[in-house]
């Protein structure tokens, strides 16, 4: 990557498999396609490892190849609020692109990742000559408008089993994550950061949905079997 590559990614080669993964490229025509996988930067996270930081203005518009991310930020009193997971198949920071202003959040790695990055020039340029790329974006948009408003509402739950359930819910978002699928390769220890909860009361909260029929846990993993039962949860 060029030399204000994100903070701590590993570049490497594109190849033929982080290129499946990338969710919109089917939606350009020939020209745009190549352009874009002309432009693509694809590298390696390890756990810990930033993909950006609050502050550091935009240079890419990033997506998770494989791995999960965490995209979070710290208050006055240096506590840090986590606002979401960013499995397989998620692109984010689109609204930070547009505006072309500084990142409002970081985005860290949980677990070993390949991140794939579009630079922001080349973002508006397909933005300016592909429909179908305005398409993608214009879903995302109102999709991660939803997924906030209902963060927002997850938070004030006090339930911590309906939280768990919601917000496993988002995670297996279609739209946003189309990489996920069924099965959610996460640990519980990870799904704990990004709920804020302890591992043991989510392990309690997994034991109960499970006992439900709502999901059920896997070796590495969680496969969801009534994705409808997990969003209607209520405390």
């Amino acid at each position: 990557m060029p030399p204000d590559r994100p903070v701590q990614i590993r570049p490497r080669a594109i190849t033929d498999a982080d290129l499946a993964g990338i969710p919109w490229l089917p939606l350009l025509l020939p020209a745009e396609r190549e352009r874009a996988v002309a432009e693509l930067h694809v590298g390696d996270a390890q756990p810990g490892d930033y993909v950006c930081r609050l502050g550091k203005p935009v240079t890419y518009w990033f997506g998770v190849v494989q791995g999960l991310l965490k995209m979070s930020s710290d208050n006055a009193q240096g506590m840090t609020m986590t606002f979401t997971g960013v499995p397989p198949g998620g692109w984010f920071g689109e609204g930070t692109a547009l505006k072309r202003e500084p990142y409002r959040y970081n985005i860290q790695a949980l677990r070993k990742s390949v991140v794939a990055g579009l630079p922001v020039d080349t973002f508006h340029w397909m933005l300016d000559h592909s429909i179908g790329f305005n398409r993608f974006v214009m879903n995302q948009l109102n999709e991660r408008l939803g997924q906030f408003i209902a963060a927002r509402e997850i938070d004030r739950m006090n339930n911590p089993d309906v939280r768990v359930a919601r917000s496993l819910a988002a995670l297996f978002n279609p739209v946003l994550y189309p990489g996920v699928g069924e099965v959610l390769r996460i640990t519980q220890q990870e799904l704990a950061y990004l709920i804020g909860l302890s591992r043991q009361r989510v392990n309690e909260a997994l034991t109960r949905l499970e006992a439900q029929g709502s999901i059920r846990v896997e070796y590495g993993g969680l496969r969801v079997l009534d994705l409808q039962g997990l969003r209607s949860q209520t405390n």
